[in-house]
């Protein structure tokens, strides 16, 4: 069977893990393939909230083989957190699969990274603070970690010194904080690998032979597209490629193997930390998406930056990642608008552009050019088909799917499980 990729369209929390709730029961395995546990997916089933960090949210569906992929960074304090916190709630976490080549996030990088972030200034990036950037940056330095070394100790302290050689030239003479010592981080690293050999295994291999079985699987992105390293809004992204290329080279599933890319999108746009935004309300209209919308991050609880739907954003996202099928949610957040705008394209120094700017500082000055789209009040959240919608809705969504060039196949009318339109199946 083909493989199917789940990414974000826009800056991230579109609702991913709510569109990999809603294949859960077609789904057999469901591979997180990017960052760490900078990022969360938040899911309601039956009125109880779960956030989600480092697991795939397919962990919340009975029967599904959730795997964490070689292109994450797992912090593994954060990841037994996670599963204990599940366990708790009667959540069974016995199926999860870990890559061998997956890498770890040492302490030292946590520290590092909040320190760099605080000695940038007005100039930072905005990260959270967990450390997955230097871990992305060791990975690329070949100084990296990885979970098969926790089966070696000898190998892990020899990966250990040599990394320190540097980082403590950093903590001490650079940061003036503490040098860390090997003995340190070894032992806490090494006090989880019991606990871990069971989950780990050779997850490319595991994949194959599930595809070549006919098993259906899932590769889940987390952050999006404009926070993809290499095609996101440059410097303000995060370290890994949350886009359907990077879903092959976090996975070891190869391109031929997939046949269906579904981007989610939400119904306005919203983003965390720094760096342009062309839509964004800073005023009382943004404050009132974001707390109509509940935009608080699943991970800090910062408050999200608010703004109208962006279709240059949806355009491009279909362009980098080849979207066949859209996801558009939180639908239901618009009710009670009078008009809705939509971005369809930007001024830019008075030309105009249809597609993202080439340039960062184009992008910087982009000023929206808005398409107005009339509002409903009626209470959407009950809706199971397009037809249960108001016609003023209905005429948003076929917009914004003519306006973003891919089919809409499903659309989130709730916060909870059962509050979609599927207009097509995924699978």
């Amino acid at each position: 069977m083909p493989a199917l990729v789940l990414v974000g369209a826009q800056w991230g929390d579109e609702g991913k893990g709510k569109a990999t709730d809603l294949l859960g029961s077609s789904v057999d395995y469901v591979v997180k393939f990017n960052g760490g546990n900078n990022a969360g997916h938040t899911v309601v089933i039956g009125g109880e909230t779960y956030a989600l960090h480092l697991l795939p949210s397919g962990i919340l569906s009975p029967g599904v083989v959730p795997v964490i992929g070689n292109g994450v960074v797992v912090d593994l304090g954060v990841l037994f957190e996670e599963i204990d916190a599940l366990e708790a709630r009667g959540m069974d976490t016995s199926k999860l699969v870990v890559s061998a080549n997956a890498h770890l996030l040492p302490p030292y990088n946590r520290s590092l990274d909040k320190v760099v972030e605080r000695f940038l200034g007005s100039r930072r990036i905005g990260t959270t603070g967990r450390g997955v950037g230097p871990t992305y940056a060791d990975k690329m330095s070949r100084v990296g970690l990885r979970v098969q070394d926790l089966f070696d100790e000898k190998i892990l302290r020899q990966k250990v010194e040599g990394a320190l050689v540097q980082k403590n030239q950093l903590l001490v003479k650079v940061y003036n904080r503490r040098a860390v010592t090997v003995d340190e981080i070894v032992d806490e690293l090494m006090g989880y690998a019991d606990r871990l050999r069971p989950m780990v295994a050779d997850t490319s291999l595991l994949l194959a032979k599930a595809l070549d079985d006919g098993a259906n699987v899932v590769l889940e992105g987390g952050q999006a597209t404009l926070l993809d390293v290499d095609h996101g809004t440059y410097p303000f992204v995060t370290s890994s490629n949350p886009t359907a290329g990077g879903a092959c080279t976090g996975s070891g599933i190869p391109p031929a193997r997939i046949d269906r890319v579904v981007t989610v999108m939400k119904a306005y746009t919203t983003r965390v930390g720094e760096g342009p935004f062309p839509t964004e309300l800073t005023n009382e209209d943004g404050v009132r998406l974001r707390k109509d919308g509940g935009e608080f991050g699943t991970t800090t609880g910062r408050p999200r930056r608010c703004g109208w739907l962006d279709a240059v954003v949806g355009r491009y996202a279909v362009r980098i990642n080849g979207t066949t099928d859209f996801v558009l949610t939180k639908l239901d957040v618009l009710t009670g608008w009078e008009r809705i705008p939509v971005c369809v394209g930007y001024d830019v120094d008075g030309v105009r552009h249809d597609e993202m700017p080439m340039t960062q500082t184009e992008f910087h000055h982009a000023t929206p050019i808005y398409e107005y789209f009339e509002g409903w009040n009626e209470d959407i959240s009950g809706a199971r088909t397009l037809d249960d919608l108001p016609a003023p809705a209905r005429r948003y969504v076929e917009a914004v799917e003519e306006l973003c060039g891919a089919p809409i196949s499903a659309v989130g009318v709730g916060p909870g499980r059962e509050s979609i339109i599927a207009v097509r199946d995924l699978i």
